[in-house]
Order: C-alpha cells, then sequence, then structure tokens
C-alpha cells in the first residue's frame, strides 16, 4: 500500500530551513535517494513530527494557537507572469488546498490568501530567489512574512505531471471530480508535487493512497479583505494585545470544536460573495433561533467532539518506522476515532426534526451508511466500553485494555503482566504507608509514572524527614511526592510491560486501520458537518446575546440604527447607534466632525457589519440591508507621531495607491484621514483627487476628513452625501467655560464646528495668549479659503434632479408596494424636488 521509494527520505523527521543559496544544496541531495551527508545536517532544524500529535479535547483547544500549514508558490514565467499556483496542506487536517489565479503585479490576491492560510513554511522554486534574478513575488512574500521559515527547491521538483500523479494517487475517491477541475490548471498542479514531496520527506511518513481530501479554490465566490484592512478592523487579531478577545473573531466566536473556530476564522478572512450560500446559512441560523430544543440538542452533541480533521490527518499517514510513539498515538487516535463515530447517531437524531434545506442534507448525508460500518469494524476488536476520558492514568489504562480479550494469546499475557505489576505497586506503597505509620497514596503523572503522594504537616515527621529510603522528593505546602528505589524499578518494568502491550496492539489496530481506510471518505464529510454546525450554532449564540437582526442583500447599503459589535461587549452599555445609507445614486458619503466625536468608530461598524452579513451570521442593527461587497478596503489613520510623519504620510499613500488600482464597481471603500501626513494645502489637494478618482467608480465609499473644504465638491458631484457627527456645547458650572458633549449622532450636512482643533488645545494646558494667537491667524486664513465656495442656483436644479432620477431608478427597480401608496410615494418625490429647486426670486442659495 505504500508508494515511492523509502529510501528516498531522510531518516529523522526534520525540516529543510533554506533561506540562502549555498543551503539550498541540502536539500537537494536529501532529496535524490540518499541521506544527505552529515555536512549539510547543519541546515536542518527541529519540526514537531506529526506522529506524536493526538488529538485534544476541543475544550482546551484554542483556535489557530500555532501555525501548521506548509504552502508552496509558484509563478509562471515570460508571457505567463502574474498567472500564480499555489497548493497547502494543513499538518493537522488532510486537506489539499488548490489555487490557481491570474493576479495583477501588486500581488496583492497572493499575499491576502497567504496571511489567511498563516503559513509554518513556505516552500518556492529556487530560480525565483536567485541572486541578481529574484522575482517581485519573492521579493513581495519576503517582505510580508518576516517570520515564517521560507524553503527553496529546485524547480524540477515543480513538476505538473508529476503533481497530478500525486493527486490520482492520493486523492480520495469521493473528491474525483477535482481531476476534472485542475487537469489543465498546470501551475497549482506543479505547487502540490513540490508541496506533498516535500511534506513525505519532512514528516517522514507517506500519505495512505486514496485518503486525502483535495479541493480547488478559486477567488471568485469570495470577498476579498486585504490584510492590513483585516488588521485595521480587528477582524481577528486585537491590535493593542494579540491575546485579548476584543475582535470580530472574539465576538462570533462561541465553537465549541476546533474545526469550528478554524471554520469561522477563515470566514471571517475570506466572506462569501454569493447571496444564495449567505441565505442558505442565514436560513439556518433563523431556525436554529426559533426552535430552543434543535439548538441545545445539537450544541451538546457539538461539544462532544474532538479535532475531527487532525484525528483524521494522523490516521491517513503511514508512518515509515515504527516507534513505542508511533504504535501510542496510532491506538490512541483509533479510541478517538470509535468515540467520534459513536456521535454520529446522536446527531442525527438532533438534527431529525429540522426543516432547512441545509441541515435536511447533512442529515442525509449522515445516514451514510460507511459510518456503521467502519464502527462495526472497530467493535469486532475493540472493546465496546473503550472510550476517550481525561486523565493520563485512565486514558493509559483505556489504551492497554482497547483490543478485546481472546484477539492474541501473547497480548492476554501481556496485560496480566501489567495488571500484576500495577497491583504490586498499589501493595508495596500499602505496606510502606504501614511500616512508616504515614498517610501514604498511590499517584501517577505522564512524566513520572507511579509516585507516592502524602498530605502531611512537617511538623509531625520525625526530625521533620521522610524516611532516608524515598528520594526525588518534591513539597507543596503540605503536600509531598517522592518515590523510592524500589518504585522506580517497578516503574521500569511496567513501562517494559506496557511497551510489549502497545507493540502487540498497534500490529492489530494497523490491520484493523488497513481494513477502514477503503470506507474512512466518509469522516471527511463528517468533519465538514461538525465544523460548519458549530459556526452556525455560535451564530445563533451571539444573536441570543444581543439584538442582532436578518440582513437582505439588495443594491442597497441601508442600516436602521445599527452599532459597533466588538464595541458593545467592551462598553458597559450599549453603544449609541446610527443610521447608513447608500445607493447606487448615493454612492459616496463624506463624514466630519470633531476629533473624538465617533468617525472612526462609525467607519469601522460598517464594514464588520458588513462583513457579518456575508458569512452569514445576523448583524448588529434593526433593519438592514446589503449590497453584496466582492472587495472590502480600508484606509484607516495612523497615530500621529512626530518621528515617523514621513513614513505615516508614504504608507497612507501605498495604502490608497492599492485601494485605486485594486477596487471595482462591487467594492465597499473605507477611508478615514487622507493626507494629514503633509501640509494642509497639499492633503487637501489629494484628498480632493482621490475622491474624483473614487467617484468615477460605482463602489461605495465613505470617507471621514477633518479638511472642511472637501464637503464643497458636492457641488460639482450629485452622488455625494455630507454628514456629521453631532456634539453639544456645555458651559460648566463655575461659567467660565464651555466643554464640547458628544453625542455621537450622524446627522446630515455638514459641521458646523469651527476651529475645534483649537477647542481641544483649550481645554489642554497651553498658555492662552498662543490660543488667542492662534484663533485670530485660523480666522484669517479661513475667511480667504472659503469666500469662493458657493454653488449657483443651476447646480442645485441639477443635483435635485439627478436625486429625483436615482430615486425613480430604485423604486422601479426594488419598489413592493401596492398602486395606492406607490402613488402616494411617488407624489411624495415631486414635492420634494419642487421643494429641492431654488426659487427664481433666490440667488446663490443653496437648499
Amino acid at each position: 500500500s505504500y508508494f515511492g521509494d523509502k529510501s528516498s527520505y531522510v531518516e529523522n523527521t526534520s525540516t529543510v530551513n533554506l533561506t540562502s543559496s549555498s543551503s539550498v544544496q541540502g536539500l537537494h541531495s536529501a532529496y535524490i535517494a540518499k541521506p544527505p551527508p552529515s555536512a549539510s545536517r547543519s541546515v536542518y532544524r527541529s519540526h514537531t513530527p506529526l506522529m506524536g500529535y493526538s488529538v485534544t479535547s476541543s475544550s482546551a483547544t484554542s483556535a489557530h494557537s500555532t501555525a501548521s500549514v506548509i504552502a508552496a508558490v509558484v509563478e509562471g514565467r515570460g508571457l505567463a507572469r502574474g498567472e500564480v499556483g499555489m497548493a497547502s496542506i494543513d499538518l493537522k487536517n488532510p486537506e489539499v488546498i488548490l489555487s490557481q489565479f491570474a493576479d495583477n503585479t501588486t500581488y496583492a490576491k497572493v499575499i491576502t490568501k497567504l496571511k489567511i492560510l498563516t503559513p509554518l513554511e513556505i516552500i518556492m522554486s529556487n530560480t525565483a530567489c536567485d541572486p541578481g534574478s529574484t522575482t517581485k513575488l519573492f521579493s513581495l512574500i519576503t517582505e510580508h512574512f518576516k517570520n515564517v521559515t521560507f524553503t527553496t527547491v529546485q524547480r524540477k521538483y515543480f513538476n505538473e505531471a508529476k503533481g497530478l500523479e500525486y493527486i490520482e494517487q492520493l486523492c480520495a475517491s469521493e473528491f474525483g471530480t477535482i481531476l476534472m477541475e485542475v487537469q489543465s490548471k498546470y501551475y497549482c498542479l506543479a505547487a502540490a508535487a513540490a508541496l506533498l514531496k516535500y511534506v513525505e520527506f519532512i514528516q517522514n511518513s507517506v500519505y495512505a493512497p486514496k485518503s486525502l481530501k483535495v479541493r480547488f479554490q478559486g477567488s471568485e465566490k469570495t470577498a476579498m479583505i486585504d490584510s492590513s484592512s483585516a488588521q485595521n478592523l480587528e477582524l481577528v487579531i486585537n491590535n493593542r494585545d494579540s491575546r485579548n478577545g476584543h475582535t470580530l473573531f472574539g465576538v462570533l466566536n462561541y465553537t465549541k470544536t476546533p474545526g469550528g473556530s478554524r471554520r469561522l476564522r477563515s470566514n471571517i478572512l475570506e466572506p462569501l460573495a454569493d447571496a444564495e450560500t449567505i441565505n442558505t446559512r442565514l436560513d439556518c441560523v433563523q431556525e436554529l433561533l426559533q426552535d430552543e430544543e434543535l439548538f441545545f440538542g445539537l450544541q451538546a452533541v457539538i461539544s462532544k467532539f474532538l479535532d475531527t480533521e487532525q484525528l483524521l490527518s494522523v490516521l491517513v499517514q503511514i508512518p515509515k518506522q515504527d516507534t513505542v510513539k508511533t504504535a501510542e498515538s496510532k491506538i490512541t487516535n483509533l479510541i478517538y476515532l470509535k468515540h467520534t463515530l459513536e456521535l454520529v447517531e446522536p446527531l442525527k437524531t438532533a438534527l431529525r426534526s429540522c426543516n432547512t434545506a441545509l441541515l435536511k442534507a447533512y442529515y442525509h448525508s449522515l445516514e451514510d451508511k460507511r459510518f456503521g460500518i467502519i464502527l462495526e469494524k472497530i467493535t469486532t476488536v475493540i472493546n465496546d466500553d473503550t472510550r476517550y476520558t481525561k486523565g493520563c492514568l485512565s486514558m493509559r489504562t483505556q489504551k492497554c485494555y482497547a483490543v478485546k480479550p481472546n484477539i492474541s494469546e501473547f497480548l492476554d499475557i501481556a496485560r496480566r503482566t501489567y495488571t500484576e505489576i500495577v497491583d504490586d505497586i498499589a501493595g508495596m506503597i500499602t505496606q510502606l504507608a504501614e511500616k512508616y505509620n504515614l498517610p501514604m497514596r498511590t499517584s501517577f503523572s505522564s512524566a513520572r509514572g507511579f509516585f507516592i503522594q502524602m498530605n502531611i504537616d512537617a511538623s509531625t515527621l520525625p526530625n521533620g524527614q521522610l524516611p532516608s529510603e524515598f528520594t526525588k522528593i518534591t513539597k507543596m505546602k503540605n503536600t509531598y511526592s517522592f518515590t523510592s528505589p524500589d518504585l522506580i524499578k517497578m516503574n521500569e518494568r511496567c513501562q517494559e510491560s506496557l511497551r510489549e502491550i502497545y507493540h502487540m496492539t498497534y500490529l492489530i489496530v494497523c490491520k484493523l486501520l488497513n481494513e477502514i481506510y477503503e470506507h474512512i471518505h466518509c469522516l471527511y464529510k463528517l468533519s465538514d458537518i461538525v465544523s460548519m454546525l458549530d459556526m452556525l450554532l455560535a451564530f445563533a449564540h451571539a444573536c441570543t446575546l444581543s439584538d442582532y437582526v436578518r440582513p437582505e442583500f439588495t443594491d442597497t447599503l441601508a442600516i436602521k440604527q445599527g452599532w459597533h459589535p466588538i464595541l458593545e461587549k467592551i462598553a458597559v452599555e450599549k453603544p449609541v447607534s446610527n443610521n447608513t445609507y447608500l445607493t447606487e445614486g448615493n454612492n459616496f458619503v463624506i463624514i466630519t466632525g470633531p476629533n473624538m466625536s465617533g468617525k472612526s468608530t462609525y467607519l469601522r461598524q460598517i464594514a464588520l457589519c458588513q462583513i457579518m452579513a456575508q458569512i452569514g451570521s445576523y448583524v448588529p442593527a434593526e433593519y438592514c440591508s446589503f449590497r453584496i461587497a466582492e472587495q472590502i478596503f480600508t484606509r484607516i489613520g495612523m497615530d500621529d507621531d512626530i518621528e515617523t510623519n514621513a513614513s505615516t504620510f508614504m504608507k497612507e499613500m501605498k495604502e490608497i495607491t492599492y485601494i485605486i488600482q485594486n477596487a471595482n464597481d462591487k467594492s465597499l471603500i473605507i477611508i478615514d484621514e487622507l493626507g494629514r501626513g503633509t501640509s494642509a494645502e497639499e492633503g487637501i489637494g489629494i484628498c480632493y483627487a482621490v475622491c474624483e478618482c473614487l467617484l468615477n467608480l460605482k463602489a461605495f465609499t465613505l470617507f471621514a476628513t477633518h479638511f472642511l473644504e472637501l464637503c464643497h465638491i458636492d457641488a460639482l458631484y450629485p452622488n455625494v452625501e455630507n454628514y456629521h457627527f453631532e456634539v453639544q456645547h456645555v458651559r460648566s458650572s463655575s461659567g467660565n467655560k464651555e466643554k464640547i458633549a458628544y453625542t455621537y449622532t450622524l446627522s446630515k450636512g455638514y459641521t458646523e464646528e469651527k476651529n475645534y482643533g483649537l477647542k481641544a488645545a483649550e481645554v489642554s494646558s497651553l498658555p492662552s495668549s498662543i490660543i488667542s494667537d492662534a484663533k485670530e491667524i485660523t480666522n484669517h486664513i479661513a475667511k480667504q479659503i472659503l469666500h469662493r465656495q458657493k454653488s449657483t442656483p443651476e447646480m442645485t436644479k441639477q443635483r435635485a434632479m439627478y436625486h429625483l432620477a436615482v430615486r425613480l431608478v430604485q423604486t422601479a427597480r426594488n419598489s413592493r408596494l401596492d398602486p395606492d401608496s406607490l402613488r402616494i410615494y411617488l407624489r411624495g418625490l415631486k414635492k420634494k424636488y419642487e421643494e429641492s429647486c431654488p426659487a427664481p426670486v433666490q440667488n446663490n442659495e443653496q437648499q
């Protein structure tokens, strides 16, 4: 059942860390059918071998705590430059993800995809980093992933024919259609060839034939969020403290399994862009919210699942060397597999009465006969009452007595010996307790084996000392832990006996696994169902804790009384809610208001609500409708820092360039402050030019600024709307000072607040003479700038006509009104239009 030549791999499980061209030789020699010479051993660094992994219980696992993904990237040459192939495999999840796409010169898609994968190691061809001819892609990846190990392998290993051969050999028959999908996608096949060869090499094991899930992931059905936007919006990592859970992931992460948690994370970073799939998910969440019995029934079953993907990953690997560790790991995983399969029936029972299409489909998938077949095969060999337990000693006992008696005579004898030794140990400790009249008890830890413990006050011991025959004494408060030379010998005998038991059990388990392999593919389906249900349950759970509402999908972004989901978790009282309204005809909103009035929070809130809607979650609002965004871009103000002023400005320019190069009509663009790292005139000029460029697109753009001059752009572009955050002025009790009270409420028009920077300065301890000088100079400059900015009656009339046309088009597209209501609505539009048009007498007045 093995394939490939065993001798072509290095004996020890290690990985090659090749970053310099000279050390590239190390891997090449390793790849040729002989182990590398000792001279190049220095190139190797220790790698966590997969054999020793055991599947952790769901409660103890923090999702994505350690990187375990290896990715291979290859780019076309010559005319095909920009065509990129990627293949990745998670060492904890036996799924190969292939993707191939055309990228532009910024390589935004590659970087974004890699950021989502958070790889442990990236493999590229040695031709990409030849000194003097390093490719742009290689430079960009190394710049973005400074803490990731880079390995270069010879270009010949990126071989598409070999890649296709690997996939034919390893892909589970259920995912066989992948072959049709990727046959002509040469770059992702080439990446797959290098990746699989390399993984076998470092893992020192091969994957069992027909055991992997392979899928092709294009970039069309998901929305793209670049890595700096993900960082700005704090989607999965809090910017102030990476361990802090105040992120969108933290708000929604009520998942009970590691798989569900991973799925939620990847969905937040790459939301869906397909309304049908999103609505299918929303239907499920709605049913879970309406049917309490279904919700609690499913949650109870799902929380008992272990990390199914990691379990599968270990099961489908065939180690090249049999060690005690691999034996123990395989036995443990077979017990986990039994535990998992025994949960299929309860899961079916929980789903039996569901009504939604997706949940019904999951129920039918669970009716697969193969779950029963595997479980039956396991129970012929494994004891019925063997199950996953917590605690190292109880798990050790489970492994010892996993196989039924009378299957192997030698195994039964070894087990009897082991039981006798354990009994002897207990007897010996009882005798010692009697001999010294001390309250000793037997304890066990995986590191020490059996040892003695007792709770006693030191003053009651003769001379405050333990008898001399006890060694390795540790004391914690009044608890003594110690052992004796006899007990150490007994422990060694016990270990030896265990090794024999494990070895014999392992042979039986391997035989059993070989019979199971052909049916194992149903477990991929199971892990998929479990992680999806877990995520949907988390969405429903989040709704029960807050008044979220189901989003609709139209061509309008309309949020009634929406609030910031993360702020709600942090704040003592509920955040102030605000409305949002953007349509194709009013697709550009400029937001003004004093410092700290709530602009940045509002902008982030809209992006977070958009992402929540597109992953199938309910949204924090009273009502909401979204237009599906294919890309979400943010440019959010940096902290002002005198030392890095120049680089702040350059960073702003790079980010805005990226947005202009990549945005399209279906994007959501959020810009919070622009052009602050330079003089006011230049800043205003840059902002104006950027706005005009973005106004050519039908993208929805929200632009927060302190440059009030920018607000007058609405005179030229009727699709621009101005909004501001209101503040109130409150006299202090002594009556001599005025304070600003923030309402955090969004209103139409631009802010009437003048010189709020000066007001903020007044609160600080700046001398009053400087402040009065500053006011005088500011007033003088403001008069010069603003005197020329008025709009003509002709402009106002055109603007009113434009708004009327936009409303009429929208009504024709989306109206669900009956004829009488429609008539009333249209009369209202007419009246509004007449009011907006300037009367002939009025001159130079903007309505």
